[in-house]
């Protein structure tokens, strides 16, 4: 009897432990569903997007500021033992200034063909080429010792541009009526895209650089180019009587286009993409060059025929300062020093460089060059590669 009962406690106990070890599995299981559930509720972190870039371009920093790699002084391993100067082709002297931004002096004058427009850095930076228009060659400079070297036969070379993967230079031959693809380093022919607006003089690539979009100074049009088919896919007239369009720069993040107007006195606001008729936004008599901040807030933009800068917010998308030259002037192309705190700007029509205080508008130097002077080169700069102009960088 006794044995049975034992037995029965057993059979009780194990029944029980059973019964507890189920109610534990169960608690267990109850808890992982609840935890899947929360998780499942949050939200997976969205994927950073992705550009697709033009093949062999180095890949996109941030989707939503082209200017990601130009923060003050992130200077390339390229051109970081390189002295800081200023290079300003003079073009009724034939000559390129080379200013000490430290003292603002003039420390050599080098001769150079003749009219030269502007001082254009290479795609990889080591190179600056002055474009000597008339003279239908360009000259090289070496950045790091100063020195020019043997001139480079190219027909017509108003501006110069490089692909964003630097696979091509891009010569803008103004007279000749061309864009005129060639070896980025020999600068042989490659290409040849006729056009038939008058005056292609400036340009800027859109945020993937599967396209540019490039500014006719004399006919007051526009063109869209295919940069890998190398062809001309849009064309349109300024909706303007007498438009004369000039420099070209991309927005932050790469919506829109900027396209500035020495006779509409404004920038064109242009959806590049879409390429349909731009909007005018007024900024100043005589708008001419346009210049991002080192932090991509905001664009100065040179008003050559009042003597005076504007300054547009891209984050309110207004104009929202102006500033005056002491005594006028000419401001015309130019570039931001390495640090951001300096703009330079040439004195087209006044033989001058000014050098003006990016928070304050004040003027710091104004600086005599010779005849003429055009498109100056402030180098180095912060960026990655060069695009070309006075200095456009990704």
């Amino acid at each position: 009897m006794r044995h049975n009962l034992v037995k029965a406690s057993l059979i009780a106990g194990a029944a029980l432990a059973t019964l507890a070890a189920c109610g534990t599995e169960t608690k267990e299981s109850a808890k992982e569903k609840a935890d899947a559930t929360k998780a499942a509720a949050v939200p997976a972190p969205p994927k950073k997007k992705q550009i697709q870039g033009l093949p062999g371009m180095p890949p996109v920093l941030d989707p939503k500021d082209v200017y990601a790699a130009d923060r003050p002084n992130k200077l390339s391993p390229v051109v970081k033992d390189f002295p800081s100067r200023v290079y300003v082709p003079n073009t009724e002297s034939d000559t390129v200034s080379v200013i000490d931004p430290n003292t603002y002096k003039i420390i050599e004058t080098i001769p150079v063909g003749r009219q030269p427009q502007h001082v254009v850095p290479s795609w990889d930076m080591k190179t600056l080429w002055v474009n000597n228009n008339r003279g239908h060659t360009l000259t090289p400079i070496d950045p790091k010792t100063g020195k020019a070297g043997k001139e480079v036969e190219v027909h017509d070379p108003y501006n110069l541009y490089f692909t964003p993967n630097g696979k091509y230079a891009v010569v803008m031959a103004s007279l000749d009526r061309e864009l005129v693809f060639r070896d980025p380093h020999t600068m042989k022919r490659i290409k040849t895209e006729p056009v038939t607006c008058y005056g292609v003089n400036h340009a800027d690539f859109s945020l993937d650089g599967r396209y540019f979009i490039v500014s006719c100074e004399f006919s007051g049009e526009l063109l869209k180019v295919d940069t890998e088919k190398m062809k001309v896919v849009g064309q349109q007239k300024l909706p303007f009587d007498g438009a004369m369009p000039q420099d070209v720069k991309i927005s932050p993040d790469g919506k829109k286009f900027y396209i500035a107007d020495m006779m509409a006195h404004g920038m064109w606001v242009l959806d590049g993409d879409k390429f349909d008729e731009p909007e005018l936004l007024p900024t100043g008599k005589g708008c001419h060059g346009l210049y991002v901040s080192r932090d991509s807030r905001e664009m100065y933009v040179s008003n050559r025929g009042e003597g005076s800068v504007s300054v547009f917010d891209f984050t309110k998308n207004k104009l929202t300062k102006k500033w005056h030259l002491p005594n006028g002037g000419s401001p015309d192309m130019g570039g931001v020093s390495a640090d951001g705190k300096v703009l330079w700007l040439s004195g087209r029509y006044d033989a001058e460089v000014y050098a003006i205080d990016t928070r304050t508008g004040e003027q710091l130097a104004r600086i005599p060059v010779g005849s003429g002077p055009h498109g100056l080169a402030v180098y180095p700069q912060p960026g990655r590669y060069s695009l070309g102009h006075t200095g456009i960088f990704r």
